[in-house]
């Protein structure tokens, strides 16, 4: 039995298909919609329209752009000889946010996962090796998420790069700050050990 009319259940629906979002979620962002004034609905549609027809990917890194090139590939003071491999546009934010790293990006949109269908001709790992290969780059991070896809694309990616010359490294993971070791489990004490480095 449907409570609502046609085109309120088609919003819900819409809403639905976000990740993360269920059916409850879904009609209070529909209710939340439906309430707005119509030009700051309009607004809202537009901005979803406007991202989809102008946002893609950058010619270099594949981070998402505007225009040809992407403002961190076109920032002359970054370091160009690395490049951090990461899997998707928000972890290139995350990254920055840090303000430690100060090198280039290479977004892979995705990971190997054979479960799923990926392979790695589904995910931008071609690119990659075509910048590389270019030259003048010294260090490739792989900063995949530490999950069976993330490890397998970065091992796989690794032994990729291996006949250029450039060393591959992996991003240090282990006990989270303020965490206590009784709560970690086993692989990521393993990893903290391994990555462990001198005082």
């Amino acid at each position: 039995m449907r409570f609502f009319t046609a085109p309120v259940e088609n919003l819900i629906e819409q809403f639905q298909k976000l990740p993360g979002v269920g059916r409850k979620t879904a009609q209070r962002l529909a209710f939340f919609v439906l309430s707005l004034p119509e030009a700051e609905a309009e607004g809202f549609a537009n901005a979803i329209i406007s991202a989809k027809k102008t946002v893609k990917f950058c010619k270099v890194c594949q981070n998402l752009t505007d225009s040809e090139t992407c403002s961190l590939c076109e920032d002359e003071a970054r370091d160009r000889s690395v490049i951090c491999v990461v899997s998707d546009p928000k972890d290139v934010a995350a990254i920055e946010k840090t303000r430690e790293y100060n090198g280039l990006y290479h977004v892979l949109h995705g990971c190997i996962s054979p479960m799923n269908g990926i392979g790695p001709d589904d995910v931008k790992i071609k690119e990659l090796v075509g910048r590389v290969s270019a030259g003048g780059i010294r260090e490739v991070i792989l900063a995949t998420n530490p999950d069976t896809e993330g490890e397998a694309t970065a091992m796989y990616i690794a032994r990729l790069l291996s006949p250029f010359g450039v060393t591959a490294t992996r991003l240090a993971y282990g006990i989270p700050v303020g965490g206590h070791l009784e709560y970690a489990d086993e692989m990521t004490l393993t990893r903290a050990l391994e990555g462990r480095r001198q005082m």
